[in-house]
């Protein structure tokens, strides 16, 4: 089997360090080249370079390097991988193009310039090497003329989004010169070892995603001219609660920059004809906008405008900001009502006020174009309805809205609206056909095309669990969580209460699970897909119980959370954590004993519990000292004074990593703990690590006591922390909670070294936990998170 073990990216703009970084991201050493700079710069002429010297020729690209610890959202997923990313530029560099298996060209969306710099990569590159076009809508077919006959079977289009590391779609686009073994191949690397879906797009300006998106986005354009909508209002109705992202319309477009999407309409304008070329002509305020460099988010100011704390829209009639607004009507609240996207859809666009009309005029042109496109952008509708999940985070394609609105309802209106619904739609109408998916009993999903339905393929390594429900039942379920068997020997644990909050329902089901895997299975996997993993503990229940003075009941709760954390760690069968996005306090907590943790590249892992007033509860802080603990190298003498302040600032500063392997560096992962970075497959990944661990006749770890700092330590610990008072940086129950930390992690008053049990540190973390809840200023914190979302400082 192929392998790519080293790539090669051309052109080094935001789009190109982006792929690097990428690839850097999943450990592929990788050559970034750009041009050669003509001229000095007033610093390299003070620092007496000339133009042959080897700073200057790759200035450009490096200086790209560099950017990319600065950008946010960060592309790299540990400062670290830098390393893997080596500068270069095209006159000194392009000989080495024989040493990589895959080089990206990503330079200027210039025909001619892409294949000058074609003809030379054809002269360098390996023979049996991948070559692709990160274009996003010049025809890839147009690129390889005249190139090697290797060249051409081994080139394709794969048009990734920006940011690469965080947006899922990648559009492949084969030549009809494309090997069918490549375009396999390519198919299969970019899911599995580049973490993203993968769709293939046919060569057609801008593709599956940036066609219909960009066509969507200016027929909203055009709905809001036409019926007096301000930017605002748009925003208002075109965001989550249609099932868009937060961004909605213009926030996406001052996001994407103004002269970017000009440049992808301008695309397709050029090269269509009649009502399609109309839609694509950018309108006249638009053009203003650029002309006064207004681009959006890189520029300051674009549709919107932040004056201090105030964000004002832009009027396109006058190009003045005023106040923003927002569209409030009947149906939107009728819709906020509703449970279910699919009935929240039907609730707004036939609704008959000024939010139902202005989504209907949207939505009905945008999914008569996606089925007239069907067969020229792609071969189905799969390909189409997922382009716009990944590359626009849709929560719904096309086609599943048009399901979800009703077929016959909104073809019915669409024609008395005089939209032509293509034929083929008809035909299937009238062949009894309602729906374009189809799913079964077992949950098996089928999609309509040519006439018949067709079971939608997934990668192997996709675990559906709503799927797996209805096939095996549930072991055992209550309020908060259900036990699941996965298969194999394998059983799962997943969460579901509110925002997967744990309470006393989750600890429960956590005893349940582990008796019964010990019993009758190889080994759990607690995980879930969900929105995030779990952003801790049931905070409301802390708080009433707290305020109630019902410092029983909280006691009790936390020693049940403590003995189900213990019963974890010592299981007799392997336990697999699978976090993913926000692992917060009790969810980094359930994760820190298991024997083995999957995580993802996007896993925000911390304990954040300093912010709510309170100390981690069930275990945390002697979990994640033992983790620092156990990453000291064997036999090798250590500072453990050391050790405890690098866990009590972890733990005092609610670190948060922003990334898989940035929770490895913070040791909350250890080295044999893993990242899936396609978040898909993780739960298969994390199935897989049972499986391991049961075959190598896993034994749970051995109780042994834990060294501590004691009271010396104690006072080291205090001894920043009261600095930070003294200066003004943390406030007086800041001091507090701080002191109550560092007594838990020094291992309250004990000589130094002292070695105590497990048990001992729980008690003390308990009892801390316990008088934090029934402080004033810690009961404001946790009600201000509750109300507020966001941490009180008082």
């Amino acid at each position: 089997m192929q392998q790519i073990k080293k790539a090669a990216v051309l052109g080094s703009g935001v789009m190109g360090s982006g792929i690097a970084a990428h690839l850097a991201n999943i450990g592929i050493p990788t050559l970034l080249l750009d041009i050669v700079p003509r001229e000095l710069t007033e610093d390299e002429k003070k620092k007496g370079l000339t133009l042959e010297d080897k700073a200057v020729r790759n200035r450009i690209s490096q200086t790209a390097v560099q950017k990319l610890l600065k950008q946010k959202p960060a592309p790299l997923t540990s400062k670290n991988n830098l390393t893997l990313i080596e500068a270069g530029n095209f006159e000194d560099d392009l000989s080495r193009l024989s040493e990589v298996d895959w080089i990206i060209e990503v330079v200027v969306e210039n025909l001619a310039i892409k294949q000058q710099i074609f003809k030379k990569v054809d002269q360098y590159r390996k023979p049996g090497s991948f070559v692709s076009s990160n274009t996003s809508g010049i025809s890839v077919e147009a690129m390889v003329e005249g190139r090697s006959e290797d060249f051409q079977q081994h080139f394709l289009g794969t048009h990734f989004f920006n940011p690469p590391r965080y947006l899922k779609l990648l559009e492949i686009i084969p030549t009809q010169h494309t090997s069918p073994d490549v375009l396999h191949f390519m198919k299969q690397y970019g899911e599995d070892i580049l973490g993203k879906g993968v769709v293939i797009a046919k060569d057609t300006p801008n593709f599956i995603a940036n066609r219909i998106g960009t066509y969507g986005l200016l027929v909203t354009v055009r709905e809001m001219l036409k019926g007096g909508y301000s930017v605002g209002e748009v925003d208002s109705v075109t965001g989550p609660l249609i099932g868009r992202p937060k961004s909605a319309t213009f926030r996406t477009l001052d996001v994407v920059g103004l002269d970017t999407f000009a440049h992808v309409a301008k695309n397709v304008y050029d090269q269509v004809n009649g009502a399609e070329k109309e839609v694509f002509e950018v309108p006249a305020f638009m053009n203003q906008m650029l002309e006064k460099g207004w681009l959006g988010s890189k520029s300051g100011q674009g549709f919107f405008l932040k004056k201090g704390k105030e964000i004002l829209e832009l009027d396109p009639a006058t190009l003045e900001y005023v106040e923003r607004k927002k569209l409030k009507t009947s149906s939107i609240e009728m819709s906020k009502q509703e449970k279910g996207l699919v009935n929240k859809m039907k609730a707004l666009v036939y609704a008959n006020d000024r939010a139902g009309e202005l989504l209907w005029n949207i939505f009905s042109p945008v999914l008569v174009y996606s089925a007239d496109l069907l067969g020229t952008i792609a071969d189905d509708i799969v390909a189409i309805d997922r382009a716009m999940k990944w590359g626009f985070g849709w929560e719904q394609g096309p086609f599943e809205v048009w399901d979800a609105i009703g077929l016959e309802k909104s073809i019915a209106k669409m024609e008395k609206d005089g939209l032509a619904v293509p034929s083929w739609i008809k035909e299937m109408l009238a062949n009894g056909h309602t729906s374009f998916y189809k799913e079964e009993e077992n949950g098996d999903l089928f999609f309509y095309t040519n006439g018949e339905y067709r079971l939608v393929e997934e990668n192997q390594k996709v675990i559906n669990l709503k799927k797996i429900k209805k096939q095996r039942g549930v072991i055992k379920k209550n309020s908060g969580a259900s036990l699941i068997d996965l298969g194999d020997g394998v059983a799962l644990l997943e969460f579901h209460s509110q925002s997967n909050a744990i309470g006393l329902d989750i600890v429960q089901m956590i005893n349940f699970a582990v008796d019964e895997v010990e019993k009758n299975f190889k080994g759990l996997v607690i995980g879930n897909q969900g929105k995030n993993f779990c952003v801790g503990a049931n905070l409301a229940m802390i708080l009433m119980e707290a305020q109630d003075d019902n410092i029983f009941e909280i006691d009790m709760v936390v020693r049940h959370f403590q003995q189900a954390m213990m019963k974890i760690k010592y299981s007799t069968k392997p336990v697999v954590a699978a976090p993913f996005a926000m692992t917060l306090g009790g969810g980094a907590e359930v994760c820190l004993p298991t024997a083995h943790i999957q995580a993802t590249m996007e896993t925000y892992m911390g304990l954040v519990e300093v912010g709510v007033g309170l100390i981690p509860g069930g275990g945390g802080n002697k979990e994640l000292y033992m983790k620092f603990l156990n990453s000291m190298p064997n036999g090798v003498p250590f500072d453990l004074q050391n050790v405890a302040n690098k866990v009590f600032e972890t733990i005092a500063m609610a670190k948060v990593s922003t990334s898989g392997e940035e929770a490895r560096e913070n040791n909350f992962l250890n080295k044999a703990d893993a990242v899936s970075v396609n978040g898909d497959h993780q739960l298969y990944d994390a199935k897989q690590a049972v499986l391991a661990l049961y075959d190598k006749g896993y034994k749970p770890p051995v109780r042994k006591k834990i060294p501590v700092v004691g009271e010396t330590g104690y006072a080291t610990l205090l001894l920043g922390a009261q600095t930070m008072h003294y200066s003004g940086y943390i406030s007086e129950h800041d001091l507090k909670i701080a002191k109550k930390l560092a007594y838990v992690i020094a291992g309250g008053k004990v000589p130094f070294g002292t070695e105590v049990d497990e048990q001992y540190l729980l008690d003390l973390e308990k009892e801390a936990f316990l008088s934090l809840t029934a402080e004033p200023k810690s009961q404001a914190r946790m009600q201000h998170m509750l109300l507020k979302g966001k941490p009180l400082r008082n």
